[in-house]
């Protein structure tokens, strides 16, 4: 018999997992960064997670989308991870979290 995970706490547990994750050059995880736009959990236990980067020529480019589709993979009972890159809407300061602009001095 298949183990039932609430995909509500799933969600959390990607969440938690995705604040390990920092960007090189801003001491601060991406989620706290506001690089993260959504993290979408099917029944089936899939997951997509809509992200941005700083810039669209971020030297981690590559790097880091496929750190967080690693990191995510981890988790038991998900089964499948696609990481989407959007710029839309851009990443502007604006989006990081009252944290994050504390720990970097913007607030």
């Amino acid at each position: 018999m298949e183990t039932i995970i609430d995909t509500n706490a799933l969600g959390e547990k990607i969440v938690t997992i995705l604040k390990t994750i920092y960007d090189p050059e801003i001491p601060v995880d991406i989620y706290e960064l506001g690089l993260i736009y959504d993290v979408m959990v099917s029944t089936g236990h899939e997951v997509k997670i809509l992200m941005t980067l700083t810039t669209p020529n971020c030297p981690v480019a590559e790097t880091l989308p496929k750190e967080v589709e690693d990191k995510v993979k981890t988790i038991e009972g998900v089964k499948d991870v696609e990481v989407e890159i959007t710029f839309d809407p851009p990443w502007t300061q604006d989006l990081m979290s009252e944290e994050a602009k504390l720990e970097l001095g913007l607030l």
